[in-house]
């Protein structure tokens, strides 16, 4: 079974405003999560929340698309950007952590 994507906040927006092989590359490696198949790169991102994970891409720039997939039948791509840094800035660490709050109050209140 196909898992739907839902873009959270304005990741969509972000990923429409990547460089062409970083986008066509996020539109791949979505693709695989939906189909059940793991990113050709990605690491765990547990200091965010269990489950959340981090696919990495370089394509000459650094491209960070952060999902979670273990609610539902539904992939949330919760924050996408690109990396300049060698640490994730806190900026981007704190918008993932409140869009997961958000994801994860909305399964509660089902």
């Amino acid at each position: 079974m196909i898992k739907k994507v839902v873009f959270e906040g304005d990741s969509l927006e972000v990923i429409r405003a990547f460089p062409d092989r970083a986008r066509q590359r996020v539109g791949y490696e979505i693709d695989r999560i939906q189909n059940g198949l793991e990113p050709l790169n990605w690491k765990p991102f547990s200091s965010i929340g269990a489950g959340v994970r981090e696919i990495r891409m370089q394509t000459g720039m650094q491209y960070r698309v952060i999902y979670i997939a273990r609610y539902g039948n539904t992939v949330h791509v919760l924050h996408a950007f690109q990396k300049k840094a060698q640490k994730t800035p806190k900026p981007d660490i704190d918008v993932t952590r409140q869009r997961l709050r958000q994801v994860a109050r909305r399964y509660t209140e089902q």
